[in-house]
């Protein structure tokens, strides 16, 4: 009799290959997008502005690296921090560290008033700045770490946080870059953004990872997801 996980990895193999199946799912992504349709989800709380399918993604992950300390560039209203806090809840170990440039006092009011608050830190300022790396890569020392960027989508940017933050991840667990989707949508979709197609968080995990090879795709994360904001930007530390 099959295990549980060879099933999922037949069905996986089996959506490689189903063109029809895939087409479908850029074709919602793209309309989605233009519904604001990750707008529509909270997560114990607090607006979360991710695809559903991406936080299941997220949660299998999490359950198989178990991180003691997960950090998360850009926070906006916070769910993203509260949804990881509950998860590492749920573990019974693990932290949240979360920066962002601008924190607003409704928002910082908000999540440290959160029931999860016990695991969430937050620092405000550029993730960027070298004296916030420092003060990151000091929290991270000795500590199994899974990274997440998802503030700035512009390629400088981006690749900045990957020099940064991509070496503090374990081996064996990830660093997880969001909107990678731009590069895959029409020129212009994002006018009031600097980000855009050849600009953004995908062209900047590729050049990152011409460049380095201790990080590999995990393909299997797009290909079961189907629906996700982040193709080709599940990356895997391997070495």
């Amino acid at each position: 009799m099959k295990s549980f996980d060879d099933e999922v990895q037949e069905r996986i193999h089996g959506l490689r290959t189903n063109q029809a199946l895939k087409d479908d799912a850029a074709a919602f992504m793209r309309r989605s997008i233009d519904a604001r349709y990750s707008y529509n989800f909270s997560w114990m709380g607090r607006p979360i502005i991710q695809y559903p399918q991406d936080m299941v993604a997220m949660q299998e992950i999490l359950w198989r690296v178990q991180p003691d300390l997960i950090i998360e560039t850009g926070i906006a209203h916070g769910g993203s921090l509260v949804f990881y806090a509950s998860i590492c809840e749920l573990i019974g170990r693990g932290e949240v560290l979360g920066i962002d440039i601008d924190i607003r006092a409704h928002n910082r009011t908000a999540i440290e008033s959160h029931p999860m608050a016990r695991r969430i830190r937050m620092i405000e300022g550029s993730s960027v700045d070298p004296g916030i790396v420092a003060q990151v890569a000091a929290a991270a020392a000795g500590k199994r770490t899974l990274v997440v960027l998802d503030s700035n989508h512009t390629h400088a940017h981006v690749l900045a946080e990957l020099q940064a933050y991509a070496p503090l991840v374990s081996v064996g667990s990830y660093c997880v870059v969001f909107d990678t989707v731009v590069e895959d949508l029409p020129p212009g979709l994002y006018p009031d953004r600097p980000w855009d197609v050849g600009d953004n968080p995908k062209t900047a995990v590729k050049a990152y990872l011409a460049g380095n090879g201790d990080f590999s795709l995990d393909e299997d994360v797009e290909a079961k997801t189907l629906i996700t904001v982040a193709p080709g930007g599940y990356l895997r530390r391997i070495r």
